[in-house]
């Protein structure tokens, strides 16, 4: 009896079995044995599907009698074996008929322990001696099998029974697998629009599958390994151009006394897909225009998968629906391959409550109110009201559906109070603008109000541009970039922003001032884990008299800035000993992060050694840096990476704990 998808040759002389070299073709996912092979031919069965063996005459010569045992049940129901039952090979038996002992090197111990067919027999109780030696010559085959998965095609196998009379016997599986198969030579060759194509990405593409391939030569040869490397470049070549993109044939010529396996796939792309237009399906109750322009996909742009994964994660991160799928339809027009978005629409009104703790301000709590479609304009409403000891506000943000080229009107009103210890601002800001949200880079144009309220014991002696007590009105344009490799766990990469703003002070000296901070993060992976450093630096530009509101001013310090030190404790000391706000700014931290292991296995965790320095001053030239060291662990949470750090202030001589969550830039 022959497996259906596996056909075997074979030619015995008087001496027994002749070896030859070993023809493979595998025609995906079905596996075919070329009869000019003189020898056991054909890929053995993945070990995850070792019933594909296939039944013929054994290596020994000797000739099968007796017809092959029935297929094991699929499913084991629980409860004693009955007599003559037999289960799968994992199955663990109540009584067993024989012992098992399997006797090779761990890596092929550990797959035969698994899967040999002879663990299926070990519940059948009424064994005679007639069945039991006929099982122990089909093992033969099954364990050649089984270890050619692994890449060895000439191993040395026994199977031998020991145990005396009346004793329960042990059948003994002695395997030497030999020298593994090694790839020969690898050839990778294309049919469809991409074989011939001249467009540099075709031809790129081309090139990346070839570059890429899992199983080049001089690596061991496995089954596993042979089909993820066919399945790796499948999944490239229908990742952009070509999702109707198949293998059409798929070929391992192993010759097994020179122990090699040479190569050859053939990858059908089909014809070139552009996309067509978008039909959406499960939008009710918000503007039907939300969804191409959140997704914007062009009608006619050529297909790539990662840009329907983004417009996806666009959608779903929008606040607007809770879940969305995007596809395209391989049977559909190549030319214009229509765009299936199917989305669930995110409740009308929802609240959500939050509670958190940080070193800088300690415990706090939030309330966060969301309308998605505020009656009579259709704008969002995010309302939140948050509880902090040192840093509470009331803060509410109003913000349009995109544009066609995703702009969105925004305004924003903000109650805040911040406690320095010395000082505290009551401070109030209304901004109205745009605003455009991309993959990669965001912008920002707006008009802000800001007033500044100071009071506290810190205020004595002090006068009102030293501490940040005014107000102001001012044009700002704000622009960043973020050029990591994944968000929120980069691993290599960089960030770019920059902030430039102008204006006047109000009441009755008004004096003109500007604003400008730039901000740089980058990120270099190493060959064990990675270096983060970071960069701001800022500065107001004003007369010395000019009253710029604190919140236009500098402090530093905390777990996001200059560890080591309080929050917002790094500033310009004034006359009475307090801190106050200064008008230019200079932080910069270096860190190097590595995984901690553990067993062997990289785990969630990591290990960080840090240097943190900044400055605030009045004048450039008096930029004095506090510095910061320590170390730390960074956990990769759900939520983003959580960050726990121990860092002692040089200036200050002083430990500190630092806690924190979330990649933000």
């Amino acid at each position: 009896m022959t497996h259906p998808s596996t056909r075997c040759a074979r030619t015995a002389t008087l001496a027994g079995l002749t070896t030859a070299s070993l023809a493979l073709v595998i025609a995906f996912p079905a596996i075919f044995f070329s009869p000019a092979a003189r020898a056991q031919s054909g890929a053995p069965p993945s070990a995850a599907d070792p019933a594909a063996t296939a039944v013929s005459t054994p290596p020994s010569g000797t000739a099968q009698t007796a017809s092959p045992p029935p297929p094991p049940p699929e499913k084991v129901t629980p409860g004693p074996t009955p007599p003559g039952a037999i289960g799968p090979t994992s199955a663990a038996q109540e009584v067993t008929a024989f012992d098992i002992a399997v006797r090779a090197p761990p890596a092929v111990r550990e797959l035969l322990e698994q899967h040999l067919e002879l663990q299926r027999y070990r519940a059948v109780t009424d064994l005679d001696e007639a069945e039991l030696n006929r099982l122990v010559v089909l093992a033969e085959r099954n364990v050649r099998n089984l270890v050619g998965t692994l890449g060895y095609f000439s191993p040395e196998i026994r199977i031998t029974r020991e145990g005396g009379v009346n004793q329960r016997p042990t059948i003994v599986v002695a395997v030497d697998p030999g020298e593994a198969t090694l790839t020969d030579a690898v050839t990778i060759d294309f049919a469809g629009d991409i074989a011939n194509s001249s467009d540099p990405d075709a031809v790129a593409q081309r090139a990346e599958i070839r570059r890429d391939w899992r199983l080049p030569a001089g690596q061991r040869f496995t089954q596993d390994a042979w089909d993820s490397a066919k399945t790796q470049a499948l999944r490239q070549l229908v990742a952009r151009r070509y999702p109707a993109g198949k293998l059409d044939y798929s070929l391992a010529d192993v010759d097994a006394p020179a122990r090699t396996a040479g190569l050859s796939v053939k990858l059908d792309s089909g014809p070139l897909y552009r996309l067509g237009p978008m039909q959406v399906s499960g939008v009710e109750r918000y503007d039907p225009v939300l969804v191409p322009r959140l997704a914007r996909l062009q009608a006619g742009a050529i297909y790539h998968q990662s840009q329907l994964v983004e417009a996806q994660q666009r959608l779903a991160s929008s606040g607007y629906f809770d879940s969305a799928y995007i596809f395209v339809d391989p049977e559909s027009d190549p030319l214009a391959a229509p765009v299936q978005v199917q989305v669930r629409e995110a409740k009308l009104q929802k609240i959500t409550l939050g509670v958190g703790i940080t070193t800088d301000s300690g415990p706090r709590a939030s309330v966060e109110h969301t309308h998605q479609r505020v009656p009579g304009i259709g704008w969002r409403a995010v309302t939140k009201l948050q509880a902090d000891r040192k840093n509470p506000f009331a803060q509410t943000e109003w913000t349009a559906i995109p544009d066609e080229n995703n702009w969105r009107w925004v305004a924003l009103g903000r109650v805040e109070r911040v406690d320095d210890n010395e000082l505290v601002t009551q401070a109030q800001r209304l901004r109205f603008g745009r605003t455009q949200a991309g993959d990669r880079i965001d912008r920002n144009i707006y008009l802000q109000y800001d007033r500044a309220r100071v009071h506290g014991a810190g205020q004595l002696g002090s006068t009102a541009a030293d501490t940040g007590d005014g107000s102001a009105l001012t044009a700002n344009y704000v622009w960043t970039g973020r050029y990591f490799d994944s968000v929120p766990f980069p691993s290599r990469g960089y960030g770019l922003g920059f902030e430039l703003g102008g204006g006047t002070t109000l009441g009755q000296d008004r004096q003109p001032f500007t604003r400008t901070v730039g901000r740089w993060l980058g990120i270099k992976s190493l060959e064990r884990g990675r270096i983060a450093m970071r960069a701001e630096a800022g500065a107001v530009f004003a007369k010395d008299t000019t009253r710029v509101p604190g919140t236009q001013l500098f402090r530093t310090g905390g777990d996001a800035t200059v560890r080591g030190y309080g929050y917002r404790d790094i500033g310009i000391k004034l006359d009475n000993g307090i801190t106050g706000p200064g008008r230019y700014l200079a932080v910069g931290s270096v860190e190097w992060q590595r995984p901690i292991v553990r067993n062997g296995v990289t785990t969630e965790w990591e290990h960080t050694l840090f240097i943190d320095a900044g400055a605030v001053a009045d004048k450039p030239q008096d930029l004095r840096p506090s510095v910061g060291v320590g170390t730390g662990v960074r956990w990769r949470s759900p939520i983003g990476p959580l960050q726990m750090d121990l860092a002692y202030g040089v200036k200050v001589r002083h430990v500190r704990l630092h806690v924190s969550v979330g990649f933000v830039f």
